[in-house]
């Protein structure tokens, strides 16, 4: 199985101190089997750059792991094409959705993928897969 990693999860291993949980699903892992989406790309973007107003170290500091992660997962990066983009437009009109989560969800469902979130209870009933490593 492949999977699709959320923010929160990547964003873990940045902490300090990241559950123990979630480091062990990581090690039992295959890392070529691991995918972002560029969303994810994005809400990092948006995070350093809103802390580079109160923290510019700290902002550059966050920008330069969001390098790092673009350049690790460059062959395992996955953007919003048109059938990702149908697949959110038939997940929303069945019931609301935080629209980034409900891309990530399609985003899954389009290319077979897991979504590992700490989140899941925002794409519930989506028919995406959800695996919680705070949990596993």
């Amino acid at each position: 199985m492949s999977y699709l990693l959320d923010t929160n999860v990547v964003s873990e291993l940045r902490r300090r101190v990241p559950e123990p949980k979630v480091l062990a699903w990581f090690g039992r892992a295959d890392p070529e089997r691991l995918y972002l989406s560029v969303l994810t790309l994005g809400e990092i973007a948006k995070g350093a750059a809103s802390l580079s107003r109160r923290d510019p170290a700290a902002g550059g500091s966050l920008r330069g792991w969001l390098d790092g992660l673009r350049a690790h997962y460059a062959d395992r990066l996955i953007g919003i094409d048109a059938l990702v983009a149908e697949e959110w437009g038939r997940l929303s009109a069945a019931r609301t959705l935080p629209v980034i989560d409900g891309l990530l969800a399609a985003t899954a469902l389009v290319h077979g993928l897991a979504l590992v979130t700490r989140n899941g209870s925002d794409v519930v009933d989506t028919g995406v897969a959800v695996i919680n490593p705070w949990q596993a």
